[in-house]
């Protein structure tokens, strides 16, 4: 399994921005947009890579993996 699929990505429209937004919490501040979905979920996990790669050069431990927690469960009993 790659590093990369320990984090959670979501890719949610956004009507204040009125485009895509992406964003991996837990491991990544900010993140990515754009009118369309797919790329935009394509950019993000190259955000991802890229900041694990970061956290390695860096010899920094990686933040808690965010998968495999039942997170979106989670998040439909809060909305």
């Amino acid at each position: 399994m790659k590093a990369s699929a320990r984090y959670v990505k979501i890719v949610e429209w956004s009507e204040e921005d009125n485009c895509y937004v992406g964003s991996a919490p837990g491991l990544i501040l900010g993140g990515c947009h754009g009118d369309d979905e797919r790329a935009v979920f394509t950019e993000l996990c190259q955000i991802v890579e890229d900041a694990i790669a970061l956290y390695e050069q860096d010899g920094k431990p990686l933040p808690a993996a965010t998968s495999g927690r039942d997170l979106v469960n989670w998040l439909q009993s809060v909305a």
